[in-house]
């Protein structure tokens, strides 16, 4: 599996669930101002949406988006437990987890990120971030990961897009439950392979 990555940016979450999942791949860095490849590969040809994460399997066929790549990754290797089992309720939840971090969180930041929006709009942005933020935050009260004890697609994904407040002026040092579940993940051996492979981490 080939996997096209930008430092940081939403793509980090597959990135940290292959190397969780121990399955063999090459990670392509592919920025998403440029749209060129380090060796100068226009990237749009590859992937004509421009953006990652963009996963190429060994028979050619590709996934564009990270939740999807995600569960993907995770559901070749069952017994790892990184995605529950099809049809459970529990994938449900992490399907609505998914969703939530996608539509509420994720694309809550865009703004933020985009050099055209309005000054003055910002603060009801990050305002709206922040409810958003505090909600997850109490359900993280009193267990380890999203889901309980056992870190899943929806915790890598938390993880890349909760690490974005820092890049936008956000102080969420009072989330204490998020700030904790930040940490526990960043521990992983498997999320500090991705950060080091994209240059996050020394």
């Amino acid at each position: 599996m080939k996997l096209y990555y930008s430092p940081g940016a939403c793509s980090l979450a597959p990135h940290i669930m292959l190397h969780e999942s121990g399955l063999p791949f090459e990670a392509v860095m592919a920025s998403t101002k440029t749209k060129k490849l380090a060796d100068g590969t226009d990237y749009l040809t590859i992937n004509p949406l421009g953006y990652v994460p963009f996963l190429v399997l060994d028979d050619g066929r590709t996934l564009h988006e990270g939740p999807v790549i995600g569960q993907y990754v995770a559901d070749q290797v069952p017994a790892t437990g990184l995605v529950p089992a099809h049809g459970s309720w529990e994938r449900y939840k992490q399907q609505e987890w998914l969703t939530f971090i996608g539509t509420e969180l994720h694309k809550g930041f865009s703004p933020l990120f985009a050099p055209n929006t309005p000054a003055d709009y910002k603060p009801s942005v990050k305002e709206r971030l922040m409810q958003r933020l505090t909600w997850v935050d109490a359900q993280l009260a009193g267990q380890d990961h999203l889901q309980g004890s056992t870190f899943t697609v929806a915790d890598a994904y938390l993880f890349t897009v909760s690490n974005w407040t820092a890049f936008v002026g956000m102080d969420i040092a009072g989330l204490s439950n998020l700030v904790a579940f930040r940490a526990r993940v960043a521990a992983r051996p498997g999320v500090q392979a991705a950060m080091k492979a994209e240059g996050l981490l020394k």
